[in-house]
C-alpha cells in the first residue's frame, strides 16, 4: 500500500517535471535555425519583434510567396514607412503585393487577420515569419483561424533568447512558455481585433 506521503509528493511533482521538461524543449525549439520553405501563396510577417519584416520582404523579394501580409502595423502606418525602416529593399513592382494588417493587437488576432487576407486573395500555403520564441503560437492561432491553410514555419534569430542564461533571456521565455501554454489549453481568447478605422 502506497503511504499517503508518496502520493502527494508524485501528484506534486509529476507536474512539475512535465512542466520544465516542456519548457526546456520549448526553449530548444525556439532557437532553432529556420529551414528553407518551400515555396507558398503568400507569406505573413507577425510584427512585435527584431527582424521579421526584414526576413519576410527578402523571402517575397526571393519568391517564397507571390504576397505578403505584414499583421499587426500600427494603425497610421503607410507602406512607405514601413518600407523605409526596413533594412531590406524591394522592387517597387513589388509593393502592390504587399498589404498592411492594421487591426491585430494579439496573436490571435494575427491568426483572424491572416485568415481574412487569405480567403479574399485565394491564399492556400502561408510561410509563417515571427519569432521563433512566438512560432508554435502563431502557427496554432493562424491554424485556428483558417485550417484550411497549409502553413510553413520561418522562425526569426531575435537576441534576447540566445542569451537564455541570462536573466532577460529567461524571463522572456518563461512568459512566452506561459503564453503558448494558455493558447495550447485555450485560456487566453482575448480582444483580437482593434475596430476598423473610419473609412477603412
Amino acid at each position: 500500500m502506497k503511504h499517503p506521503f508518496h502520493a502527494v509528493l508524485a501528484f506534486v511533482l509529476v507536474p512539475v517535471l512535465l512542466i520544465t521538461a516542456g519548457f526546456l524543449w520549448f526553449s530548444a525549439d525556439a532557437l532553432r535555425a529556420p529551414r528553407q520553405p518551400p515555396h507558398c501563396d503568400g507569406i505573413v510577417a507577425l510584427t512585435g519583434g527584431p527582424n521579421r519584416i526584414d526576413t519576410s520582404l527578402t523571402l517575397l523579394r526571393e519568391g517564397y510567396g507571390q504576397r505578403l501580409l505584414i499583421s499587426g502595423v500600427d494603425r497610421h502606418a503607410t507602406l512607405a514607412q514601413v518600407l523605409s525602416e526596413a533594412r531590406v529593399s524591394v522592387p517597387s513592382v513589388m509593393t502592390s503585393r504587399i498589404t498592411l494588417g492594421r487591426r491585430a493587437v494579439t496573436t490571435i488576432g494575427n491568426g483572424i487577420e491572416t485568415a481574412e487576407w487569405a480567403r479574399s486573395q485565394g491564399i492556400r500555403s502561408v510561410v509563417v515569419v515571427t519569432a521563433g520564441y512566438h512560432i508554435r503560437r502563431a502557427m496554432m492561432e493562424i491554424h485556428r483561424a483558417a485550417p484550411e491553410l497549409v502553413l510553413e514555419p520561418y522562425p526569426v534569430r531575435s537576441p534576447a533568447p540566445e542569451h537564455i542564461l541570462t536573466r532577460h533571456g529567461a524571463i522572456l521565455m518563461m512568459r512566452e512558455y506561459g503564453k503558448w501554454l494558455g493558447s495550447l489549453l485555450g485560456v487566453t481568447r482575448r480582444a483580437p481585433l482593434a475596430p476598423l478605422a473610419p473609412g477603412s
